[in-house]
């Protein structure tokens, strides 16, 4: 368990909040719970209802769709945060690889500090931004060595 301090000072530190407040940080810090997942557990499914954003404390995380690994993430990096917004079922499956300590943050506890200060809004739709971008150009380099094999045993 982290102590309120080490809580304030980890949470500053994950991207989407570095640019919000010390005052507004220590609120939300304080709201957030705490969660511990053993090795192999298995965080959410995909198509499972989701309403919380988890933060990586310590441990990694396997994000996937069935066997296909889409991400490797570890400390400091977030998770679940699509389904924040658009109360759509779960885009992927996460999984801890270690055990993994994590903090949560709500649909109604974002919703609340988006409220009170509206930059935290902006700093995840850059965060989704960026993992879209990441992603285009994954399929656009798989697709690119799809044709290449394709050419390569045409000739």
């Amino acid at each position: 368990m982290l102590s309120s301090v080490d809580r304030l000072l980890f949470v500053r530190g994950v991207p989407i909040f570095k640019e919000l407040r010390d005052d507004f940080l220590v609120r939300l810090a304080s709201i957030m719970d705490e969660l511990s997942f053993p090795a192999g557990q298995t965080i959410f499914t995909q198509g499972q209802e989701g309403r919380s954003l988890y933060i990586v404390v310590s441990g990694r995380v396997r994000v996937h769709i069935g066997d296909r690994d889409l991400a490797y993430l570890d400390k400091g990096t977030t998770f679940g945060e699509m389904s924040l917004f658009d109360a759509e079922p779960r885009s992927a499956s996460v999984t801890a690889i270690e055990t993994c300590d994590c903090l949560v943050l709500t649909q109604q506890q974002l919703y609340d500090a988006i409220d009170e200060t509206p930059g935290i809004a902006v700093n995840i739709i850059r965060l989704l931004s960026r993992r879209i971008r990441e992603l285009n150009q994954k399929i656009n380099a798989q697709e690119s060595k799809i044709q290449e094999l394709q050419l390569s045993s045409k000739h």
